[in-house]
């Protein structure tokens, strides 16, 4: 029998957030196992419910949700996005700028597939959320990853970017507030990169998905708010900030001088009209969400759940001999390292299976996000307290065990 094959496009795709550790989990859950999941960051598995309004508002437009919306998204929904960019500072945005998606992630690749052809580059951090990496290989481009540097706060290495832009880099995804560490970046860095941008012509593609999503008072600044000469596509969504991850929705926004960009733009509109349009319901949460209350603030400030979880799950990683973490200022992760010289590590996938295997907690290795070293693994911090207590107590008893064993060969 002749054998059907994956399209070579898919050669270099890789997505193990929901990948081969996610796929034992899935098994030993059918055997009967109770599996702590710490892979993803799926807030409603975990008790985070999305704000009463916006499910109200989602119940109450159903009745005339049944049809198509305008390819770019329902009218209602693109002005509050509009009057969202003009509150962070964001200048000369129309509606005709904002396009809504099935989250942020059907825009990602939207964008890359627009932009890309086989061969051209694209700037990615690492480590990265790895749909960018994903989306820009089956776009045929080739991601080129500039380095995020622990020592320095996860902030990006300013040099390690300009050494990598070639003639045929198109542009530079800035990930901020960052998955998978936590990180937030100054004004003055992003300044720095905008710069390198213009002086190089590269597009910015902005991923500011968990922009409010921030602890001890730290502030956001969308990258957007610091030019209007360099073209910026930034990229948001309802899924974390609002706890809405299933609702599928998410936006897009242009920004930024568009003239020299029309027929990029032309290519945006079209796959947007190629996909008809995103899922109608989850449009009409987005109004509700941006005008209203915004609880995301009570689950962040100090007390908050999400503070606590963060601050819980520092202190409990930080205390397992061999490992270190910078603590994370935003987002839902953290990104903690192993230390090479205790964990000796070859294949950190193969070394996380094991963990799940023997501790049923599931976790992805930091390969899995692009970074070169199997010497990290990130780690959501959203189960209550006594289950994320529980889960890293698991981790810290393999950790041992691990110790234990190599100490006996040694």
């Amino acid at each position: 029998m002749k054998q059907l094959k994956k399209s070579a496009k898919l050669a270099n795709v890789l997505y193990d957030i929901r990948g081969p550790i996610m796929d034992a989990a899935k098994q030993m859950e059918e055997d009967g196992q109770k599996i702590i999941k710490l892979n993803i960051g799926n807030l409603a598995v975990f008790g985070f419910d999305a704000p009463e309004e916006i499910q109200q508002d989602m119940i109450r437009n159903l009745p005339t949700s049944a049809g198509y919306s305008d390819s770019k998204g329902v009218f209602a929904a693109r002005k509050a996005v509009m009057h969202e960019t003009q509150k962070q500072g964001v200048a000369g945005v129309t509606l005709d700028d904002i396009y809504l998606g099935n989250g942020a992630s059907e825009l990602i690749a939207m964008s890359t597939n627009a932009l890309l052809n086989d061969g051209d580059e694209l700037l990615l951090p690492a480590p990265d959320y790895p749909l960018w990496t994903a989306s820009t290989s089956l776009s045929g481009g080739t991601p080129v990853h500039y380095l995020c540097d622990e020592a320095n706060g996860w902030m990006p290495n300013l040099d390690d970017i300009r050494a990598k832009i070639t003639p045929r880099t198109k542009g530079i995804v800035v990930i901020n507030p960052n998955n998978p560490t936590g990180a937030l970046y100054s004004d003055d860095l992003l300044r720095s990169i905008v710069g390198i941008a213009r002086e190089h012509g590269l597009v910015i593609f902005a991923d500011e998905v968990y922009d409010k999503v921030l602890y001890d008072g730290v502030k956001h600044t969308a990258i957007a708010s610091l030019s209007t000469d360099v073209l910026t596509l930034t990229f948001n969504s309802l899924s974390k900030s609002y706890r809405s991850c299933g609702y599928r929705a998410g936006w897009l926004v242009v920004s930024g001088d568009k003239r020299s960009a029309q027929d990029y733009i032309e290519g945006l509109n079209m796959l947007s009209n190629m996909r008809l349009c995103a899922n109608v319901p989850g449009q009409w949460a987005i109004q509700t969400a941006l005008g209203g209350y915004q609880s995301i603030n009570d689950l962040v400030c100090e007390g908050g759940r999400l503070r606590r979880q963060r601050d819980l799950a520092y202190e409990l990683i930080t205390a397992i001999p061999g490992v270190s973490c910078v603590k994370p200022s935003a987002a839902l992760y953290m990104f903690p390292k192993l230390d090479p010289e205790v964990y000796p590590i070859e294949d950190d996938r193969q070394f996380f299976l094991e963990l799940l295997k023997e501790t049923r907690v599931m976790l992805v290795q930091g390969t899995g996000f692009n970074w070169a070293t199997p010497d990290h693994f990130r780690i959501v911090f959203l189960p209550h307290e006594d289950d994320l207590r529980e889960a890293i107590n698991r981790i810290a008893k393999f950790l041992e065990q691990y110790r234990l064993r190599r100490k006996s060969r040694q």
